[in-house]
């Protein structure tokens, strides 16, 4: 695996399967009684967040205490950026404290390549979301999940069917689902209005849909998405009641699905926009077995980016601590 974690194009699929193996084997340790492994006890991980966050980084400091690292949560608000530090700056200081690992989110696309790339900074960075670019590790945690619901797919997603539906042209999440979900080899549908698409969607090696009823019984999983308000600055909808109607997984959507496919959604959730609270809420909703995979998948993340120690021999040890 390489040092940073940027973008799903950064792990070939073997490395990928890799890590969702290895959040497997982390979870038979997270069921038991001992919940704390000692593989980087001594090492500083910081969360970097220049762009509000509760899942995510909650997320990153759980699963980084799980494995015994110390945690800096660094919020842009009230910190010197808000007076105008620059990323050089900040990561310089960061440099200074003896960072072994950076988690990033930051409103610019591409600001996670910049901090990994500067040399301002020798720790691993690891991309908790950059502008409307990227979000690897929702896309992992997310695989993950759809993999517990499916078991039989194991390192293979041939013939499951995923619709990915709304704001894509906003969504970090959307891109780096169809990177991964697309390298495990499912067929991928992207559903939203043209105005919510990217220009070049065609070269993503996708389908595209603008009728939401016509591929709901067709479909294994269906990952709704946040409409994105505070990115957009223009009207591309008519109204909220209109967009609901036509792209809401509303009552009567959720039961044309498969008995056994799934609903997801990476959170925050605008209830009753682009989901119903019924179907958030139903049993065919997935929405809080992804946080609490969200953990185990970044613990793998940063297993593998700074344990160095192969997982057998950590979950066989009685090093485990408390």
């Amino acid at each position: 695996m390489n040092r940073h974690l940027l973008s799903i194009g950064d792990l070939d699929r073997s490395e990928a399967i890799s890590i969702l193996d290895t959040a497997f084997e982390l979870s038979k340790i997270s069921d038991g009684a001992m919940k704390k492994l000692p593989t980087l006890r001594g090492r500083t991980v910081v969360n970097l967040f220049f762009e509000d966050s509760t899942r995510t980084r909650i997320s990153f400091e759980s699963a980084a205490k799980r494995l015994s690292a110390d945690v800096i949560n660094f919020s842009a608000k009230g910190s010197s950026v808000s007076k105008g530090e620059s990323l050089k700056d900040t990561a310089q200081t960061l440099q200074a404290m003896g960072a072994d690992a950076v988690i990033i989110r930051h409103s610019a696309s591409g600001a996670a390549a910049r901090l990994a790339d500067s040399g301002w900074i020798s720790a691993s960075v690891i991309n908790a979301g950059d502008g409307t670019h990227e979000h690897p590790t929702q896309a992992l945690l997310d695989a993950y999940t759809i993999r517990s619901k499916f078991p039989e797919l194991k390192s293979d997603f041939s013939g499951l069917k995923v619709a990915i539906v709304g704001d894509i042209l906003h969504s970090r999440v959307a891109r780096s689902n169809v990177l991964l979900l697309k390298k495990l080899g499912a067929e991928v549908t992207l559903v939203s209005l043209p105005t919510l698409l990217p220009v070049g969607v065609e070269s993503w090696g996708v389908k595209v849909s603008y009728n939401f009823d016509s591929i709901l019984k067709n479909v294994d999983v269906v990952m709704m998405l946040r409409i994105q308000s505070e990115r957009m600055n223009e009207a591309f909808f008519p109204t909220a009641r209109e967009y609901s109607r036509g792209f809401g997984l509303d009552q009567d959507r959720l039961e044309s699905l498969k008995s056994k496919a799934i609903v997801m959604h990476p959170g925050p959730m605008n209830r009753g926009l682009e989901i119903s609270a019924a179907s958030a809420d139903s049993l065919q909703s997935v929405v809080l077995a992804q946080v609490s995979n969200g953990v185990l998948v970044r613990m793998a993340v940063l297993y593998q980016l700074l344990g160095g120690t192969p997982l057998n021999v950590v979950s066989n040890s009685k090093e485990v601590v408390n």
